[in-house]
């Protein structure tokens, strides 16, 4: 009997910085309701908010 979950039954978000869908990964799993970007690149990346 298989162990986890498929990738395909993952939750997904849509990053805020490119606006493509990213997944969840297992070093988010205490912050998930906090990420937004799938990568530092896109946070870095992202429009100044004034």
């Amino acid at each position: 009997m298989p162990r986890g979950v498929k990738k395909s039954d993952l939750p997904q978000k849509t990053c805020q910085g490119c606006g493509l869908p990213f997944t969840w990964r297992k070093k988010w799993e205490k912050v998930w309701a906090e990420v937004r970007y799938c990568s530092d690149r896109c946070r870095r990346a992202k429009k100044p908010s004034r």
